[in-house]
């Protein structure tokens, strides 16, 4: 369905290709995440673009995870925009760097205290050394990189562990996609934070990583930037998945305007 469906008090969501994923504001995101962080509630944020979307529908496990996070931005311009066509006009593009910078702004402000997961210890330093540079004050209580390969489950205790015991009320994971979900999904209630799965964001931030300049961001050209940058890594992210994503993008969206013509769907808000 396109219809706007309410999943819990104060929450709306929008089907992308069978999908739910949150229909909000910068506003509204950043701030329900920091008043999650503030409470100390085990909460986890999905960050969906095109890929995720295509790999939820194709993968049940991945389609498990994002379902039940406790919001799923419309991260690439493609998910905002099928929003826009079937539910809100108005829908932003909640994307995970600016997500996780405009966070960053928050938490200095309010003294929230701020873990960083995944990725290298390279690419964290470099982290380290652009945030205290940005926000002299944040509170970065811990930054680990796990090994590139499957934990033991001794060394994932030890790293719930940690993170619990540094009082972390945000923990921003750059494990990538799909893996940074999966570890989400089955720590929630574990680690006593809001964990957000934030990918490149932190490779961008860190300067390990260039992102697309501003014009490309603004008018859905990221993909082509990333794909030039890393076109062994990303050409079936980007050349295959979006391509499945058109395709069923098509799909619904023919439904949607038969079911309008029918007069048993209105058009967007």
């Amino acid at each position: 369905m396109s219809k706007v469906e309410v999943r819990e008090l104060g929450r709306r969501t929008g089907r992308v290709l069978g999908v739910s994923v949150d229909v909000l504001d910068w506003s509204g995101a950043v701030e329900r995440i920091i008043d999650w962080g503030h409470r100390g509630e085990s909460r986890y944020v999905s960050i969906c673009d095109a890929h995720s979307v295509v790999l939820a529908g194709r993968n049940a496990a991945h389609g498990r995870h994002i379902a039940a996070a406790d919001m799923v931005t419309p991260d690439g311009w493609p998910v905002a925009w099928m929003l826009r066509r079937t539910v809100d006009r108005t829908q932003q593009r909640i994307n995970g760097p600016d997500l996780m910078w405009k966070l960053l702004g928050r938490a200095e402000e309010l003294g929230l205290a701020v873990y960083f997961y995944g990725t290298t210890p390279q690419t964290l330093e470099a982290l380290r050394t652009r945030l205290e540079a940005a926000f002299p004050r944040l509170r970065i209580v811990g930054m680990h990189s796990p090994p590139f390969r499957p934990l033991t489950p001794e060394e994932d205790e030890a790293d719930v562990a940690r993170i619990n015991a540094s009082g972390a009320q945000l923990v921003m994971t750059g494990l990538g996609c799909p893996k940074e979900d999966r570890w989400m999904f089955e720590h929630r209630g574990r680690v006593q934070a809001v964990t957000l799965g934030i990918g490149a964001g932190i490779d961008f931030w860190a300067g390990t990583v260039r992102r697309a300049p501003p014009w490309m961001r603004e008018n859905g050209l990221e993909w082509l930037f990333r794909l030039g940058c890393e076109p062994r890594r990303l050409w079936k992210r980007y050349l295959v998945h979006n391509s499945l994503f058109v395709w069923g993008a098509l799909k619904q969206l023919t439904r949607h305007y038969a079911l309008g013509r029918n007069g048993r769907e209105s058009s967007p808000p």
